[in-house]
């Protein structure tokens, strides 16, 4: 018993607050489940007592892994919602934009493609059969926990969604989800970058007040 209890809080840490969060990744806090004892609540949020409808998900132990983690569905539609309204402006995902657009915009294409190109993003599914070097086409918003070589693709479990851009390197369509992403495969948990971390927060704040 004590050591399976060990195995379960070795993934902790405690932050200035007392707070615990994940040791692999510190903006995610981990309360006891209020719901289902023995289990434990992951959330962006540090609210006391935590709001389970804003939770990222629950797991029976710590590190999550993909067999005890449960997602909650709430928590990716939101997720999903702030991408769309704010991918675009993030920082890393403009940059591939540009690279994209940019004269070696092809080889950076055919060398995306030997990682692989189905990733249930609709028109993203496609991508490298047209686009770069001016032409345009689709770039991947991915999980910072297990980020690709330059040049190369994503996995479609690290992939969270995808957005379409112009021959001048400007993101020009709507964000869509991938389909096939996963909050928490054995690479590690949600990984954002800290732009879209923040909107992320912001809005499961303003959520929790109306819960």
């Amino acid at each position: 018993m004590l050591l399976s209890h060990f195995r379960a809080v070795s993934g902790l840490r405690n932050s200035a607050r007392t707070v615990s969060t994940l040791s692999s990744n510190p903006n995610i806090k981990v309360f006891p489940n209020p719901r289902s004892p023995g289990t434990y609540l992951l959330t962006y949020l540090d609210t006391t007592p935590p709001n389970p409808a804003v939770a990222i998900g629950t797991s029976s132990v710590i590190p999550p892994t993909p067999n005890s983690f449960k997602e909650n569905r709430r928590f990716l539609q939101i997720l999903n919602d702030v991408l769309a309204k704010h991918a675009q402006d993030d920082p890393g995902l403009k940059s591939q934009a540009q690279a994209l657009a940019s004269p070696g915009g092809f080889n950076f294409i055919q060398a995306r493609n030997q990682r692989g190109t189905g990733t249930g993003a609709g028109g993203a599914s496609a991508e490298g059969g047209a686009g770069g070097a001016g032409v345009g086409g689709w770039v991947h918003l991915s999980d910072e926990r297990n980020p690709p070589d330059f040049g190369r693709i994503a996995w479609p479990e690290d992939i969270i969604g995808s957005v379409e851009v112009d021959g001048k390197g400007m993101i020009i369509g709507n964000y869509q989800p991938s389909g096939t992403y996963r909050i928490v495969t054995n690479e590690g948990i949600l990984g954002l970058s800290p732009f879209l971390r923040e909107k992320v927060i912001a809005r499961l704040r303003e959520e929790e007040k109306k819960s």
